[in-house]
């Protein structure tokens, strides 16, 4: 099974589950926590959760899949760019610890870049550290020049990762995000891999997955993982779903699987605004 290894030197899978959507009033929060918990069982021990994700409902759907086995778990969550000033991220931290009923996030992202210095921000990270309630922080939706806005702000060289929208239809990161990123060792998380879903009908993705006797949707999340440095952190609310998904884990694509999606989804041929979802 495939690790990313961070900038701290600790490694984590290279697979996540993603809790985008759970938490919500039309949702089953009882089935996604037991989808979450047979992710689980199955290895892939990264949680990605945010405070703006079913306004704090996806937090409590952690609690309830965790709950007796956080010792097992890598838990990251975000907190809103406009609660991102010094006090404000303090009080997001402690706002999801309350709904996720942990001590501690493993890694504490913002989730974009918004109107608060990064200076104010990142010292509230190390604050945060300081007093135990996170071990780790880092970005989401950061663009190469954001990164390296970043790189100068004192502290900002602690931060151990970058979750970015990636996937075979959207790889404008490819340009410059992803040679920045492999130059100074930061490495990738990618959201939306399926791009919810609006792959899965591609030609090219169907025979690549014909070859190999899966599905396109594992071929589209082999795909994300091809790469070091790159954690791809699908969301799956049903227990077949999960199993789906750690079967990808395993998949490796060939020179020519590899040539015919590039073919089907060409790679960036200049810069690209960054794409959020």
């Amino acid at each position: 099974m495939k690790t990313i290894t961070l900038p701290c030197g600790e490694t984590v899978p290279a697979m996540g589950l993603g809790t985008w959507h759970m938490g919500e009033r039309i949702g089953d929060p009882a089935a996604e926590a037991r989808a979450l918990s047979k992710g689980l069982d199955l290895g892939i021990t990264v949680i990605d959760t945010a405070e703006m994700y079913g306004r704090g409902g996806a937090e409590r759907v952690v609690a309830r899949a965790i709950e007796g086995r956080r010792d097992e778990v890598f838990l990251v969550s975000k907190v809103l760019p406009h609660n991102a000033s010094g006090e404000g991220t303090i009080e997001a931290c402690e706002k999801s610890l309350t709904r996720m009923e942990v001590e501690v996030i493993d890694l504490y992202l913002l989730h974009w870049p918004g109107r608060y210095p990064l200076a104010d921000t990142v010292g509230a990270f190390r604050a945060l550290q300081r007093d135990g309630k996170i071990r780790h922080w880092g970005v989401s939706n950061f663009d190469a020049d954001e990164m390296e806005d970043l790189w100068q702000v004192p502290g900002g060289r602690d931060c151990q990762i970058n979750q970015v929208l990636y996937n075979l239809s959207r790889r404008g990161v490819e340009w410059d995000l992803l040679p920045w990123s492999r130059d100074h060792a930061m490495p990738i998380m990618a959201y939306s891999p399926l791009e919810q879903g609006r792959l899965l009908d591609d030609k090219a993705l169907a025979a690549v997955a014909a070859r190999h006797g899966v599905t396109p949707a594992q071929v589209a999340l082999a795909w994300t993982l091809r790469e070091d440095g790159v954690m791809t952190i699908p969301k799956a609310s049903g227990l077949s779903h999960v199993e789906d998904n750690r079967a990808a884990w395993d998949l490796v694509l060939d020179a020519a699987d590899l040539a015919e999606l590039d073919r089907a989804f060409p790679p960036p041929t200049g810069k690209r605004s960054l794409a959020i979802l």
